[in-house]
């Protein structure tokens, strides 16, 4: 192989995914998170970002970051088990998991990094493991890395997951883990947790949902979906993010104390990486106060929800599945998904086409984010730039 062709299969790939509209341009901003943002030099309405109840730059989060690098520092310098925990980081855990309901929780430097962590220490190579079949890639990754047998259920179906079960019950696999998503951050629809679990219990199934688009959504003031379906103490493993609607960065495992301590004796990314940065966890601290304190933002995200859908229906948009906040608006193919969001940045609104592979062929989308950052004259400034676009594309 010579210096000159050994990358040429990357250099034909990238103009492939440009020549069918799959290649993915990143735009740059230069704002804070918010309603509104400067891009790409430009001000545009946001409906692209995860930051559901508008923390990502709530004033009482970045006063208690710095306040937090006066005493602290910034950096933890080190992996937690050999320089020791920060009592910040500590403070934390107890706090999310008193918030969550659970024993005990864990934290990490990202949700996907909770993922690699936990699946990994519960499931090896003698092991199965169940798997919607439209889980997070964070889900994909750390089943592979636990080198389990993997089989997928179909999307939202217990009957399948039981029949499945049923497949292999003869396998003879040591042991088995069901793992599904909370709210499903493509199509925005709501896993049925309750009957899952119902199936979990009757085979004595470790649990474990992916709630990164439920905290801070579902559940009383944003508790998850756990709270949702009323399934304290019922499931075993609960991921979570802190980028998203928490508004900052870092992930979280929390569930069984036994499960948590034996996540700090093997959960890799915990072992070896260093722990989230100081400003990073207080300011994680200051949304679970405000979390704590009201639901009025949780409420807010729900009515500003409510609003933009029906009115995007009543337009003639399919938004497909969703129950959440997570508004797909269902294109087809991605040229057209490519050539609605350049049109609708024309017209002052930041909504990025998603297509293969993150979602099948034929269901690429627009996906609308809503935010309790979003005013009602924000949400119709949206709908009128969809109205017009959308009717330019024949899409309406």
């Amino acid at each position: 192989m010579t210096e000159s062709t050994k990358t040429q299969w990357i250099t034909e790939e990238l103009a492939n995914l440009k020549q069918t509209g799959l290649y993915t341009y990143i735009r740059t901003l230069s704002s804070p998170q918010g309603a509104w943002l400067i891009v790409d030099g430009q001000q545009v309405l946001n409906f692209c970002s995860n930051n559901y109840l508008g923390l990502a730059n709530h004033p009482r989060l970045a006063q208690a970051a710095q306040d937090a690098i006066a005493k602290y520092g910034i950096g933890p310098a080190a992996v937690r088990t050999i320089a020791g925990t920060m009592d910040i980081h500590l403070e934390l855990e107890r706090r999310l998991s008193t918030f969550k309901g659970v024993e005990a929780a864990i934290t990490f430097q990202s949700g996907f990094n909770a993922n690699l962590a936990a699946i990994p220490a519960l499931v090896g190579k003698q092991d199965v493991i169940y798997s919607d079949e439209l889980n997070h890639a964070s889900i994909i990754d750390g089943s592979r890395l636990s080198r389990a047998k993997i089989i997928r259920y179909a999307h939202c179906d217990p009957d399948d997951l039981r029949r499945q079960i049923e497949d292999n019950i003869d396998a003879g696999f040591r042991r088995a883990l069901i793992i599904s998503d909370g709210v499903f951050s493509m199509d925005g629809d709501v896993a049925p947790l309750d009957r899952i679990y119902e199936v979990a219990k009757e085979y004595d199934f470790l649990l474990m949902v992916d709630d990164a688009h439920g905290e801070g959504v579902l559940g009383k003031g944003g508790r998850g979906i756990v709270d949702h379906f009323d399934l304290h103490g019922k499931v075993d493993v609960e991921i979570g993010t802190l980028s998203k609607a928490f508004g900052v960065v870092g992930g979280v495992v929390a569930g069984n104390q036994c499960i948590i301590d034996w996540l700090r004796q093997r959960g890799r990314p915990f072992l070896f990486s260093s722990a989230m940065t100081v400003p990073d966890v207080a300011a994680c601290l200051a949304a679970v106060d405000l979390l704590e304190e009201s639901s009025e933002l949780v409420d807010r995200l729900w009515e500003n929800t409510d609003y933009f859908k029906r009115e995007m229906q009543s337009l003639g948009f399919d938004t497909g599945a969703s129950t959440t906040p997570i508004t797909p608006i269902m294109l087809g193919e991605a040229p057209l998904a490519q050539r609605f969001s350049r049109r609708l940045f024309k017209e002052g609104v930041f909504g990025m086409a998603i297509g293969f592979p993150t979602v099948p062929r034929g269901k690429a989308r627009i996906r609308v984010m809503i935010s309790a950052a979003h005013s009602r004259e924000d949400l119709n400034r949206g709908l009128k730039s969809f109205e017009k676009v959308g009717h330019e594309l024949g899409v309406i």
